[in-house]
């Protein structure tokens, strides 16, 4: 929705005081060579002129005013809008240190654990040492190898779950479920999808993805914050905060009684609850904070936000990849076809896949990574800050600018990509592009000190369950539907989610 909407009942006194502001500016400022930018509107800038979907907005913009890099004035935050690979090198390479921050937001703040999850803290010593815990304790190949057992759990139970739909399959729904149990087993060593209390886990969660992906004025003009109070935007923000919070709060206080439990009972005080003697995240934190021996100091807070940033981090992005490319295997049958005879050739009979098989199913590898091009799971990346003043590609970045990496616009560029709106994964088996973060032509978890740390753990989680579904099922459209039929329109949010969910037809496969 085009922000303007929300001010259209107080327009006349709006446009009064644009009037005062547009005309009293001070006309003293320095000489600085600043990139291309489209023109704005006095006090909104370039506000009017984002749609729902920011990627595609901000192409559009980028194609007609700017380039590489286009300045665009949102509110009262300079944002820099970066298009194409080599201004996306400056800022996650040349200059990753100068642009290492992210914006201080309000509603980030009231939502994210007062900014303490990774994703979002200021550089410093707190997220070093946040980010340091994460990885080693969680998103490190060591323990990517240990979670090996949950996810195979996962994936036969969502196999039996297909196998009991009557082959008529929601493979979104199928999705979400699947990436919200296996991050909420590793993470809190339960899973929250069951019943009556399931239910209220998915519509807490579901809202906060909502709101996190929200029309926030105030952020972007300050004044305006009566706005969001007036249209309840502020009110809901809180109760969704709260809501996150309080569970939060509860998990681990029902986590620290029963370790207590343990210690008085004499049963050794692991209190792990991932179910058959496992230690999941929540476990090894609380010990961290416990032990004055690491050198570590967490507080409660910190805790928090770190469960927090390994469930949101690992469900909805996860998820979307897998809906994304399913529904490209879908729209391409020889293509779905090519993969699923490579899946069962290298398995030659077999029905339980081994990392080993994986490694080598190559043209898997090439979907996962064409499927990553088109549909990067958060298009834009995470806002970054520069945190002082710098020169990138000639011209002159102030301290303060926001950086937007469009890496949906990057992933098209046509200087790079032959048929670049084309999904075609064997463009990637004489390729040594990749997206861990070194090749700035695909970057979906883009790069640098602020680049995704959890690329191992989603990669690894998507090409397991994709190869199971590829290998045990024949797929197809609902009711004799083409691949011209499918419906690949995005859903606005944080990630992008197709915006009408992935009905298939599902047969298990005959093995004999």
């Amino acid at each position: 929705m085009v922000p303007l909407v929300y001010l259209l009942p107080t327009l006349p006194f709006l446009l009064f005081l644009l009037k005062l502001l547009y005309f009293n500016q001070p006309t003293t400022k320095k000489h600085l060579n600043t990139p291309p930018s489209p023109p704005k509107l006095p006090v909104i800038g370039n506000l009017h002129q984002i749609g729902p979907l920011l990627h595609h907005s901000l192409h559009s913009l980028s194609t007609n005013h700017g380039g590489p890099l286009m300045l665009i004035h949102l509110g009262s935050v300079p944002t820099l809008v970066v298009s194409s690979a080599d201004a996306a090198r400056e800022i996650m390479k040349t200059h990753d240190l100068v642009f290492a921050n992210r914006p201080d937001v309000k509603m980030w703040r009231r939502l994210l654990c007062d900014l303490k999850e990774v994703s979002v803290a200021p550089y410093g010593e707190y997220w070093r040492q946040a980010k340091s815990i994460m990885i080693l304790n969680l998103l490190s190949n060591k323990m990517i190898g240990t979670q090996r057992e949950i996810r195979e759990e996962e994936i036969a139970v969502t196999v039996d779950k297909i196998k009991e739909c009557f082959k008529l399959v929601n493979l979104s729904d199928v999705f979400v479920k699947f990436t919200n149990d296996v991050v909420c087993r590793v993470t809190f060593g339960r899973k929250y999808s069951e019943g009556e209390e399931g239910e209220k886990f998915r519509k807490m969660l579901d809202e906060f993805f909502e709101v996190l992906g929200g029309l926030n004025l105030e952020d972007f003009v300050p004044w305006l914050a009566w706005v969001d109070r007036m249209r309840g935007f502020n009110a809901r923000v809180a109760r969704v905060g709260g809501e996150i919070d309080g569970f939060l709060e509860g998990v681990v206080e029902e986590r620290l009684r029963r370790s207590q439990s343990a210690d008085g009972g004499g049963g050794g005080g692991g209190g792990s609850g991932g179910g058959g003697g496992r230690e999941d995240f929540m476990d090894i934190l609380l010990k961290i904070q416990k032990d004055d021996r690491t050198g570590v100091t967490i507080d409660r807070m910190a805790i928090k936000a770190l469960l927090l940033d390994a469930y949101t981090a690992g469900t909805d992005t996860t998820a979307t990849v897998l809906e994304w490319t399913f529904a490209e295997l879908l729209k391409h049958p020889s293509i779905l076809k090519i993969l699923q005879d490579e899946v069962r050739t290298v398995l030659n009979g077999k029905q339980q896949i081994t990392n080993e098989d994986i490694d080598n199913m190559k043209y898997l590898k090439c979907v996962l990574k064409e499927a990553l091009r088109l549909h990067p799971p958060i298009p834009t990346l995470v806002p970054r800050v520069a945190r002082q003043d710098v020169k990138v590609m000639g011209y002159d970045i102030e301290k303060g600018t926001r950086v937007v990496i469009n890496v949906w616009t990057i992933a098209r560029d046509p200087k790079v990509w032959d048929d670049p709106y084309e999904f075609r994964p064997e463009r990637f088996l004489d390729c040594t592009i990749d997206y861990k973060g070194c090749d700035f032509e695909l970057i979906p978890f883009g790069a640098g000190r602020r680049g995704c740390p959890g690329i191992a753990f989603s990669m690894t989680t998507n090409a397991s369950l994709l190869a199971n579904l590829l290998h045990k099922f024949d797929w197809e459209l609902p009711d004799g539907g083409k691949e011209d039929d499918l419906d690949m329109n995005e859903q606005p949010g944080l990630t992008i989610h197709k915006k009408v969910p992935l009905l298939v037809v599902a047969t298990p496969f005959d093995f004999k």
